[in-house]
């Protein structure tokens, strides 16, 4: 099937006519208002009789409503604040669909109209992508948070799963079925489904059950045709690409099927922290050798954080905390930890155990315990930030952790998390699926910094103290390439440019994010999408096209 021939409107001359740049800025209502109008009988005609009113899920610039639609759903202040958003930043129309024919109907019409569609799901996007653009091309969301039902067939040990529930509907919705039954996925509870696990999908389970897409045996794709394929139709390529290699660089997936992994009735956790003057420096050392070594059960986070020392007086210093999460009672963890791990000077009284969906609430929430606040959608605070990645292979030795101290007081505020990889992650080879970071990484660096606001010269401040800190380590992190992790997007590392076939471009946040799976990921992208429909500023490109002869 090639490109739809839906009759051209005034909207589409208009678009074709006018460069990015003169049609964002034009801000004209009569345009905006065709615009609507044009897509809105496109959906009408496309979409199934029996669908609801499409006027109610469709939101223009110029509706009441726009503002909460694209806020609602908008996890990094950057991307909406007044001082950062322009008319080409933001979408021209938002669509909410409540049924699959209303996206297979979305891309045609988007297509139709010449416009670029992006999709989100949670909207945790760390740069944006999935509601903000930094191209000037002009475009719609497709928000898909109304496609949230979750299907757990206990018997089968699987749940089917749509694209915009939020991980803690997941484990909630899975507690309700079973007290035997987890998911490994992330902590952070409101991330939405579609995009962490279309990324490969990380949680406190790394260790013992892998990623995310390692439990992944179907799923639903609307591909550029607008057609609805699952595993069988779509084929095993395309199924391989979008378990980590970025779903929106190929379809608007709608659901997925996942395998349950089995959890015990009990599972500890606990919290120790430790500054310099508490010898901080001989504790995060030892991690480096014990956290991806040891019980493949136990999972320990490390955080690293710039203070004010509390014993002397005016000066700063490293505070080094470790939560973990272990797949069993206290007394065996303890024993573990007393035997591998003393400098932690773990004791029982320092953990909690607990049922498994209990530390769901443990690591998603502050101040609440109840398993309900699972299915919560607002998060407990919402930033200014920015994230960055790195992977370390090596150890770092005792005195670059001292030089990293001093770093990071020097800088002031940006924070470390150490993910502890080894375990299951050791064993899944790293072509398996498109996420490729598995045997041979001690653990994955989040580098994190959050302001709450808005502040021109504040933003230009952190990011530069965040850059700076990634800039400096890199004499201890991957080479060659210096790997990245995709669901901690970072645009500093490359961008392509407005969704052209430069692909010398693309290929240099691809390999970062993928390595040697790439290329295969760019054959993929070709074959299912080979005129870039579906892109973003770090999108699978295709190849470039030969010329006609």
């Amino acid at each position: 099937m090639g490109w739809s021939t839906f009759p051209l409107s005034l909207t589409v001359v208009l678009l074709l006519l006018r460069s990015p740049t003169v049609f964002s800025s034009s801000g004209d209502d009569d345009f905006t208002a065709s615009l609507y109008a044009d897509f809105l009988h496109c959906l009408e005609n496309r979409t199934q009789s029996s669908s609801p009113d499409l006027s109610q899920l469709l939101y223009s610039q110029s509706n009441s409503s726009y503002a909460a639609a694209l806020q609602s759903y908008a996890r990094n202040r950057r991307f909406t604040s007044s001082s950062s958003v322009t008319a080409s930043s933001k979408p021209l129309l938002i669509l909410a669909p409540t049924h699959h024919s209303h996206v297979s109907a979305a891309v045609l019409c988007s297509r139709d109209l010449g416009l670029h569609l992006r999709t989100r799901s949670g909207g945790h996007d760390y740069e944006g992508v999935s509601y903000a653009s930094q191209s000037n091309e002009p475009f719609i969301v497709l928000d898909t948070f109304n496609f949230r039902s979750i299907d757990v067939d206990v018997a089968g040990e699987s749940a089917w799963v749509e694209s915009g529930a939020i991980l803690g509907e997941l484990y909630y919705r899975i507690s309700e079925k079973s007290s035997v039954l987890g998911f490994p996925a992330g902590i952070c509870p409101t991330v939405g489904v579609g995009g962490h696990f279309s990324g490969g999908g990380y949680g406190n389970m790394i260790r013992k059950f892998g990623l995310s897409v390692d439990h992944i045996t179907d799923a639903r794709i609307v591909d550029v045709e607008g057609r609805v394929l699952d595993r069988a139709s779509m084929g095993e390529d395309l199924f391989w690409a979008i378990r980590g290699g970025g779903g929106a660089s190929f379809g608007v997936i709608l659901t997925y099927k996942v395998n349950l992994v089995s959890v015990p009735s009990t599972v500890t956790v606990f919290r120790v922290e430790k500054t310099l003057e508490q010898n901080a420096t001989d504790l995060v050392y030892r991690w480096q050798h014990v956290a991806p070594a040891t019980d493949n059960g136990l999972f320990m986070r490390l955080l690293l954080q710039p203070i004010t020392s509390r014993t002397r007086k005016g000066e700063k210093t490293i505070r080094a905390s470790v939560l973990a999460q272990f797949l069993g009672d206290a007394d065996r963890l303890v024993s573990i930890m007393a035997g591998e791990f003393p400098e932690l000077g773990l004791r029982k009284e320092d953990c909690m155990e607990m049922s498994w969906i209990e530390s769901a609430v443990w690591w998603g929430f502050k101040n609440r315990t109840t398993r309900e606040a699972l299915l919560d959608r607002t998060p407990e605070s919402l930033n200014f930030l920015k994230r960055k990645s790195d992977y370390v292979q090596v150890p770092i030795t005792r005195p670059g952790l001292e030089s990293l101290w001093a770093k990071m007081i020097e800088l002031g505020k940006v924070g470390l998390v150490f993910n502890a990889y080894g375990g299951a992650m050791a064993e899944v080879p790293s072509s398996e699926t498109p996420f490729p970071h598995r045997a041979g990484n001690l653990f994955k660096i989040q580098y994190s910094i959050s302001w709450g606001q808005e502040s021109p010269e504040m933003e230009t401040n952190y990011l530069n103290q965040i850059r700076s800190l990634h800039s400096f380590m890199t004499p201890f992190v991957s080479k060659d390439p210096r790997r990245a992790y995709l669901n901690y997007r970072d645009l500093d590392i490359g961008v392509a440019q407005n969704g052209k076939d430069i692909y010398g471009n693309d290929s240099v946040y691809g390999v970062k994010y993928f390595v040697g799976n790439f290329e295969r990921l760019v054959g993929v992208k070709t074959v299912v999408d080979p005129m870039n429909f579906f892109r973003n500023e770090q999108s699978i490109p295709t190849l470039p096209r030969k010329p006609s002869k």
